[in-house]
């Protein structure tokens, strides 16, 4: 709190108890000024606070908006790759049951063919 010095002049001719009234006033009047000035302040700072907020809230949603729209274009373009490659994989699994068949058979042509030829020798004798 800041000291008031009364000049002489003024104190004397007050007097000592005008003059501590007239102190006691002033310091009065300075602390509602200081309360009220501090009251508006805070409203500001809350006004303030409080616009910047919404600000921050709608840049907010704006960014969350935009990371969707990617994120569904990423997951878009991640099914159609995963799509092509199943279809890749499919026909990769289909020529290799395909080759499988191929092999059995010639496997089965020659077991018949080995199967005969013991048989053809086995009834000659």
């Amino acid at each position: 709190m800041a000291v008031i010095a009364v000049p002489r002049a003024l104190r004397e001719r007050l007097g000592e108890e005008a003059t501590d009234a007239l102190v006691a006033l002033l310091n009065e009047a300075g602390e509602y000024d200081k309360q009220s000035l501090l009251v508006l302040v805070e409203e500001r700072f809350a006004r303030r606070l409080s616009e910047e907020i919404g600000k921050l809230r709608g840049e907010l949603v704006a960014e969350i908006s935009k990371l969707r729209e990617e994120l569904a274009m990423e997951i878009s373009r991640l099914r159609g790759e995963f799509s092509g490659e199943t279809g890749k994989l499919r026909v990769d699994v289909h020529d290799l049951r395909a080759n499988l068949i191929q092999w059995m058979f010639l496997f089965w042509i020659g077991q018949i063919g080995v199967l005969t030829g013991i048989l053809f020798a086995f009834f000659r004798q």
